[in-house]
């Protein structure tokens, strides 16, 4: 069955606003389209897909100010597991007690190593 880009569009929009979603995977799985379907459509830096993101964004900041808000209340830790899913590197970093940062360039650096075989060595004599 062929996909109507302008439909899908459409109700991917739409699910943006209506359904608060917070990331575009989020739309896919509703639209029940594929990743492939969905990227053919819209590729990555396309307009209509930054118009999905935007959408998306404004969700992320609507609820991250609510739970804020529900935070300096005093309330559990599942507000606070939802920030960190949501929230930006920073704000992850200043919710952790314990954060860690992996960085690898994927080079592999050695080192040569030396080994001396003589009289000297290992307290031999001669």
């Amino acid at each position: 069955m062929p996909y109507d880009k302008n439909k899908i569009y459409d109700e991917a929009l739409a699910l943006s606003q209506k359904m608060g979603f917070f990331f575009v995977q989020d739309i896919i799985d509703y639209l029940r389209v594929s990743h492939s379907t969905f990227y053919d459509f819209f590729p990555a830096e396309s307009d209509e897909l930054d118009a999905i993101k935007a959408n998306l964004y404004k969700n992320k900041i609507q609820q991250k100010i609510s739970l804020r808000k529900k935070m300096s209340d005093g309330r559990g830790s599942d507000i606070i597991a939802l920030y960190k899913l949501i929230g930006n590197d920073d704000e992850r970093k200043a919710l952790s007690t314990n954060w860690q940062k992996n960085e690898h360039s994927g080079d592999i650096k050695t080192s040569p190593i030396i080994i001396k075989l003589g009289s000297d060595d290992y307290g031999a004599t001669q």
